[in-house]
Formats: structure tokens, C-alpha cells, sequence
């Protein structure tokens, strides 16, 4: 995508409001959009970043991503979900659930309101993983679910072995 259309088009805008101001403003328009351009174009790629990270929070579990040649940004969009030879995940947290095939039947769409620090982390252990959130979230749920039909221990054994029982997740 090229920017510099956008950058002389904000440029002559900009000229045609100075030009209101007389000859001074249109002088120091001139002079303010040379230094002004690197700022205008971060600007736009932030714009756009914003935009493809809203689109891949719809598109799960695929991706918009924005890359850089040189100074334009270029989009690459991928439709499904990485191999998992590309990005291997722990045993425990890849449970038997295919979020692009709907294997265990067909999605269904919720609204999830969670606290800020706690969506910070789920984004974090997300990009760990190289998933979106949504998948990452999928993942987890269905580990949650299987671990809770997994069949449970014994009752709790009496006398020496209090203490050598260890439970939980491992990483």
C-alpha cells in the first residue's frame, strides 16, 4: 500500500487552509509539512495496525498482519491457523479441538467481558504461542473441560503419605 498519495493529500489540504492566513501561513505550512512527513506516515501505520488487529479479532483464527517494505506497508492475510508443526504447543494445552474445521461441531460467537489485566495476559500467552486470542481461549476452555472429565485420584491417602501428593499444571 502505498502512503504517499495520503501524505500529499493531508499536504495540500493543509496548503489550502493556510492559504486562508496570507502569505506567512502558506510560507509556514510549506516549511511545517517536510518534518511533519515521517510523523503523518506513523501516524497512518498506526491507523492501519489498529485496523488489521480489529480485523483479525473478527477474523479467528486467521490473521491480518501489516509488514513494512520500506516505507509502505504491505498486508498479509492468513485464512487459517499455522501448522502445528510451525509452532508446537505443550500436550496439556493443544487438546483434541480443530477451531478451523469445527470438528466437535459448529462455533458459535459470545461476548466475554474480562478485566484489562487479565486480557493483557491471555493477549501475551497468545502471542507466545503465535495464536490469536480467540483461539488461545478456545484452547484453554477445552483443556479446562477435558482435564474436568478426566477421571479424579483416589481420596486422599491417610498416614505418611500426607504431603508427597503433588497436583496441578505444569509448565
Amino acid at each position: 500500500m502505498e502512503l504517499t498519495p495520503y501524505v500529499e493529500k493531508l499536504r495540500a489540504e493543509l496548503a489550502v487552509a493556510a492559504e486562508t492566513g496570507g502569505a506567512e501561513a502558506r510560507a509556514l505550512a510549506e516549511r511545517l509539512t517536510v518534518p511533519l512527513e515521517s510523523a503523518i506516515r506513523l501516524t497512518l501505520l498506526e491507523a492501519i495496525s489498529a485496523a488489521a488487529d480489529e480485523i483479525t479479532r473478527d477474523l479467528a483464527p486467521g490473521s491480518v498482519e501489516v509488514r513494512l517494505r520500506g516505507l509502505n506497508p504491505v498486508f498479509v492475510v492468513n485464512t487459517r491457523q499455522s501448522p502445528p508443526e510451525e509452532h508446537p504447543v505443550a500436550p496439556a494445552a493443544a487438546p483434541a479441538w480443530d477451531e478451523t474445521t469445527g470438528e466437535k461441531g459448529a462455533t458459535s460467537r459470545i461476548n466475554l467481558r474480562l478485566p484489562d489485566e487479565l486480557k493483557a495476559r491471555i493477549d501475551e500467552a497468545a502471542a507466545r504461542e503465535r495464536l490469536s486470542a480467540n483461539s488461545w481461549l478456545v484452547r484453554a476452555a477445552a483443556a479446562a473441560l477435558d482435564a474436568t472429565a478426566a477421571p479424579r485420584p483416589a481420596a486422599r491417602p491417610s498416614g505418611t503419605d500426607l504431603g508427597q501428593r503433588y497436583t496441578g499444571w505444569a509448565r
